[in-house]
């Protein structure tokens, strides 16, 4: 049996590889999805005082840290039973519709728009950020960077500094802001209204105008029909700092929506021996499997998945985008796994008109913006929507408020199996009788790049150590021995 290993893959973060296994006819017998790095940060939280934990968990990744120090607020709330001020949960939501605007550009300027802007056929030295400058003109740049540049300084006024925040406390948060600061937010938030629908249109004109990618995007090699989860708020929008947790099946219909402390009895984890990234499943559907349909319990998070379990944007613009979006794609749900990148751009624009909308609340510059909790703390969860999808914290610890069990489903576990199932069926699909190229290789990789998967986050270690599977092979590739511990 052939093997071809994609190590390192690219256009993400953290470490993994793919492993393609061909058949003597040269054609794909399996694909897998493989994360050999393990960070194991739900160990180190043990022992620690809980309020820590908003300034720990950000140092997980650099890529999405206020998404962690959000959930991690939150569950800090739920542990000590007290409810901030509604000028603490403005600024929170803030900072987070800043952080996720700046996180979908970086994504799709950086990491998926190469392979559509510069193209498919491209050599790989082209294919990145400096291929779609020099495509697109190098003003177009400098509005990235600029538009991005504005939101970080919004993340950095509310959070301390930009990668790792320190503002969010049990109750609130550290600061009050000014009316000075509310026009550097309003300033931010305006521009960055008018940049997501800049990148709209290019969308349109560079990607949508493409019969080639618009065939792609559309085609059978990035489908899948999964479950989809997302938060929405009390009328079923798309919301990412608050609201409950909503779960449609692949034709759409809802089939669960709870509450973030009801998650363990709809989310549950599978572990498989050649990857330490663990994979979420639904509880009432069960493990069945890597397959997809209505039988898998394998579900999707992300811009695609929380435009499919919603009803709708809760912003004027964003709205118009999202019922054109299903009106091209042929109605709810979208399964076209490529897709992720337009809603990513929508979810850009609901982001900075709610931003806009937040900046200009009333209540955003009143001082009281913490409530001192009283209780005696015993366990709390908190969830947000992270760009890469549902981000949920559990903590439990003893009286004094030390941790003694965390609990941290980050957004990759959530789209783990899906991935793995995208990059089997892509290389199956595209790979024939022995015949490679650096294209369908890249082909292959642009089926995990849509989710934007941040592996840091997503490796744990089910049982508190690290497990060792061994196979030994003789020359065959036959499989002669296994030793594990």
């Amino acid at each position: 049996m052939k093997r071809i290993t994609i190590d390192p893959i690219t256009k993400l973060e953290g470490h993994g590889k793919i492993e393609i296994f061909l058949n003597e006819e040269g054609n794909v017998d399996r694909a897998y999805f493989q994360v050999p790095e393990l960070r194991g940060f739900e160990k180190f939280a043990e022992g620690r005082a809980a309020e820590e934990m908003p300034r720990i968990t950000p140092k997980i990744c650099g890529v999405c840290p206020t998404a962690h120090h959000m959930a991690s607020g939150k569950a800090l709330d739920d542990l000590y039973k007290v409810d901030p001020p509604i000028s603490a949960k403005i600024i929170r939501e803030v900072m987070n519709s800043a952080f996720m605007m700046e996180d979908h550009t970086l994504h799709f300027y950086f990491l998926g728009a190469p392979e559509f802007v510069v193209g498919l056929d491209a050599p790989a030295a082209e294919r990145n950020i400096l291929g779609v400058i020099a495509k697109v003109g190098l003003e177009i740049g400098k509005k990235v960077i600029d538009a991005r540049k504005r939101c970080r300084d919004v993340i950095s006024l509310i959070g301390g500094r930009v990668i790792h925040p320190v503002c969010n406390l049990p109750g609130g948060v550290s600061k009050p802001l000014t009316e000075e600061n509310r026009e550097q937010i309003l300033d931010a938030a305006k521009n960055a209204v008018e940049f997501c629908k800049f990148s709209l249109k290019i969308f349109d004109d560079v990607v949508l105008a493409n019969k080639e990618y618009v065939d792609v995007i559309l085609g059978d090699v990035y489908k899948h029909r999964t479950y989809y989860m997302g938060l929405v708020d009390e009328t079923n929008k798309v919301n990412f700092y608050d609201g409950k947790i909503r779960v449609v099946d692949p034709d759409g219909n809802e089939f669960a929506k709870f509450t973030a402390q009801e998650y363990l009895d709809h989310i549950a984890e599978h572990v498989e021996p050649w990857t330490y990234a663990r994979t979420t499943y639904l509880k009432k559907v069960g493990w069945n499997g890597w397959k997809d349909g209505k039988d898998s319990g394998i579900l999707r998070v992300a811009p695609l998945a929380r435009l499919n379990a919603a009803d709708g944007m809760a912003t004027p613009q964003a709205q118009e985008y999202y019922e054109r979006y299903f009106d091209i794609l042929g109605g709810k749900p979208v399964h076209n796994t490529l897709a992720t990148h337009w809603a990513r751009l929508i979810e850009a624009l609901y982001a900075a008109e709610r931003m806009l909308e937040l900046a200009s609340h009333p209540e955003l510059t009143n001082p009281l913006v913490r409530s001192l909790p009283t209780k005696t703390p015993v366990e709390g969860i908190g969830v947000v929507e992270a760009p890469r999808g549902t981000l949920y914290h559990h903590y439990q610890t003893d009286e004094r408020g030390v941790i003694t069990m965390a609990n941290l489903i980050v957004a990759t576990q959530n789209n783990a199996g899906a991935i793995c199932l995208s990059v089997d069926k892509a290389a199956k699909m595209l790979i024939h009788n022995g015949e490679v190229s650096d294209k369908l290789l890249n082909m292959v990789e642009m089926a995990f790049r849509a989710y934007d998967p941040c592996l840091a986050c997503a490796t744990h270690s089910l049982p508190g150590q690290m497990p060792l599977r061994v196979n030994l092979r003789n020359s065959d590739g036959e499989i002669i021995r296994t030793i594990t511990r």
